[in-house]
């Protein structure tokens, strides 16, 4: 079923913001050379995490907003390595799964908290071709690419360009540098990610890229999120606004088709208990070894709104997700199986965890009717995500 939709969001901009944003005069500021900031709206903290194989140093950074909640990012990745927030009690915990230590971050990481790139999910057989040109990638998850591919976006050390609070809170950004041809992928794409914890204990991320050379991109964030911050998620309440979604084959790799929610385990559109049709005989279900699909969003793309919310019974937690995206991809940690011991000791078993994806559709270069994930020279991307968090 073709759809009608233009490629993501994009401005024209000139040589002088261009340089402005991305030029030699670009400096990490703020806490680069400090140890703390703090204001009315909240504070930042630095800290060291170590240093990869290569060499590189890790920070921590550690946003707090004035009402207690703290996510800290590190630079290794742009991730997500804690997300603290309150219960219906008032009580403060820790709601995505990682490491408490660099090592899992680099050795055995399915993806943790992480930002993805330079194409978030999979492109069939790691191909695609693009204005004449056929590019190849690396298929790290056979027989496809998957998520920019072995040393994506997510296993880069990525640079402090600003670190400050402002009036809407504690704000880090980072910026990275992907050379033309780095995992196959054409052109040099400059990368800036803001991670702002709001007031009202909302986690923004706002990402933006420039080309020189015709690409695709489609950044995303990968983090687990567990609203008891302990167990299995089947208990966790989900609604999606979406009426279709993108079916896949045996390798994940969507078919083409947008297929109607409705009489389907893929219809989110009341709130559902994750683990009430998880195990049905469904053949896209077994496909995925549970969740793990693109779901069409009802809004118009490139606007700001409420894609999905998540609420757990036992804690009260509520996590909306909003972004500018077409789509969202839901994973319900299938692949976790016990081998991985996280943060606090804790043994991450299947379905420990969930990841709300916002993006573009899986294999977009490989799908014409699909919106576009081209990146022109002269354009900018930009993708919003927030995880606004509440109680009930």
């Amino acid at each position: 079923m073709p759809i009608d939709q233009p490629k993501h969001q994009t401005v024209k901009t000139n040589m002088i913001e261009w340089m402005l944003l991305f030029g030699a005069g670009a400096c990490a500021i703020g806490l680069a050379g400090c140890a703390a900031l703090s204001s009315s709206a909240g504070k930042m903290d630095k800290d060291a995490f170590g240093v990869t194989p290569d060499g590189q140093s890790v920070d921590l950074y550690t946003l707090r907003n004035a009402k207690g909640a703290e996510a800290t990012i590190m630079t290794y990745g742009g991730t997500v390595t804690s997300l603290k927030v309150p219960d219906r009690n008032g009580t403060i915990g820790d709601v995505v799964l990682g490491y408490d230590h660099l090592g899992g971050y680099i050795t055995n990481s399915p993806f943790f908290g992480c930002l993805v790139g330079r194409y978030g999910n999979r492109i069939a057989k790691g191909r695609f071709t693009l204005d004449g040109t056929t590019y190849t990638l690396a298929t790290n998850n056979p027989p496809n690419n998957l998520h920019g591919g072995p040393v994506g976006f997510d296993k880069r050390v990525w640079k402090v360009v600003k670190a400050d609070v402002g009036p809407h809170g504690p704000r880090l950004e980072l910026a990275y540098l992907s050379k033309d041809g780095e995992e196959g992928f054409p052109g040099n794409l400059e990368v800036t990610a803001a991670y702002t914890l709001t007031d009202d204990n909302a986690l923004r991320v706002d990402y933006t890229a420039r080309t020189d050379k015709a690409t695709v991109c489609n950044l995303t964030q990968h983090s687990y999120f567990n609203l008891a911050g302990k167990g299995d998620i089947l208990g966790h309440i989900v609604w999606i606004d979406a009426d279709t979604f993108t079916p896949v084959d045996s390798t994940l790799i969507p078919t083409g088709e947008l297929r109607p929610v409705d009489g389907t385990p893929f219809d989110f559109r009341k709130p559902t208990p994750v683990g009430l049709r998880i195990n049905n005989d469904d053949e896209q279900l077994k496909f995925g070894t549970g969740y793990d699909h693109n779901w069409v969003i009802n809004k118009p793309m490139g606007k700001l709104g409420l894609m999905a919310r998540v609420m757990e019974p036992t804690s009260g937690r509520v996590m909306e997700v909003w972004s500018t995206e077409p789509g969202v991809q839901f994973y319900t940690g299938n692949s976790l199986d016990g081998s991985i011991t996280g943060k606090d000791g804790r043994v991450y078993q299947r379905r420990n965890g969930l990841c709300f994806e916002p993006q573009h559709y899986p294999d977009s270069p490989n799908h014409p009717q699909f919106p576009s994930a081209e990146l022109d020279p002269g354009q900018t991307y930009k993708n919003t995500i927030i995880y606004k968090f509440s109680t009930q």
